[in-house]
């Protein structure tokens, strides 16, 4: 780890929704992300994940907020003042049918970031065959197109083109979710590979806690557009102390039948993000609640040396 290389601050981001109407995504979120790690975020659908990542890369502009991208504030940057700095910030998105364009070659599609670069065509060609290498496709592959292969296939493209211009960051958005479970274990091992070989940080936005935990350093727990839980991958899964945190986890399988842990199971639906509720947004599904739960909401606050909670009742 070599210091922060992505921090938001405050960050808050609101959809309109019909006359008047707001929908809080995003809501205060203060988070780092440092040089060479994976920050994984998990959460139920709907809580905020994408479009957190999305404000993170500054696909979004946010409402309120602050986001230091490599020591330089890029919160206020125009498109054209942003796009010398999207070589160094990169993204792998969910479908890996629907984000490749079928007209185009592969070669053409991890190529494309190049050429908006201006490298010469001899230095993309190189540089085309050089990722096909890395993401273990073979170099005809590039005169293909995307039709012609399987899905775990085109999602190696597509983490090709976000690695073509050696980027320093990468936001994986629900990466694997469409693929097999053997072919999501074999691109969570491409991309640890990758990440070592390239010095890449990675931060890997997933519902599957499996996933979040098979790729994580540190994970974030996101709850109605906020960070509730941020703590170690160690200490998260060991030691979970967030009542929404304990009970993502423990409604998880076991896989061994004779286990005698029991499932904890979520009851209730997520409130509206139209209209959250007052106190701590989780006080409605928490078996812990008090009164001032459905008073005060409890900021992000240190739990210990590696673990942040919002919670009046940790544990």
């Amino acid at each position: 780890m070599s210091g922060p290389i992505l921090s938001v601050e405050g960050l808050s981001m609101e959809f309109p929704v019909g006359k008047g109407r707001r929908l809080q995504a995003v809501a205060d979120v203060d988070l780092s992300v440092e040089g060479g790690e994976t920050l994984g975020i998990v959460g139920e659908s709907g809580c905020g994940k994408t479009t957190l990542g999305r404000l993170m890369l500054r696909l979004l502009t946010p409402k309120a907020g602050r986001i230091v991208f490599d020591g330089r504030d890029i919160t206020g940057l125009s498109m054209r003042q942003m796009r010398p700095l999207r070589r160094d910030m990169q993204v792998v998105f969910q479908d890996p049918y629907s984000s490749l364009n079928p007209r185009m070659r592969v070669a053409d599609i991890i190529g494309e970031p190049l050429r908006a670069l201006g490298l010469k065509r001899a230095e993309i060609a190189a540089r085309v065959s050089e990722t096909l290498d890395v993401v273990r496709l073979p170099r005809d592959a590039g005169s293909r197109y995307p039709h012609a292969f399987s899905g775990g296939q085109r999602q190696r493209i597509g983490i090709a083109r976000a690695l073509a211009v050696r980027p320093k960051l990468i936001v994986c958005d629900e990466a694997v979710s469409a693929l097999d479970v053997s072919v999501q274990a074999q691109i969570l091992n491409l991309l640890a590979g990758i990440q070592r070989e390239f010095a890449l940080t990675l931060v890997f936005i997933s519902h599957n806690l499996g996933v979040i935990r098979h790729v994580s350093h540190r994970v974030a727990v996101m709850y109605l557009g906020r960070i509730v839980e941020l703590a170690s991958e160690a200490d998260l899964f060991e030691s979970p102390a967030h009542p929404y945190t304990q009970a993502l986890i423990g409604a998880v399988p076991e896989p061994d039948p004779k286990s005698r842990g029991r499932r904890r199971i979520l009851e209730g639906e997520i409130p509206s993000p139209l209209d959250p509720p007052p106190g701590c947004a989780f006080h409605q599904r928490c078996p812990r609640a008090t009164e001032i739960c459905h008073a005060v909401r409890p900021p992000l606050s240190s739990a210990g040396p590696s673990r942040q909670v919002a919670c009046h009742h940790p544990g």
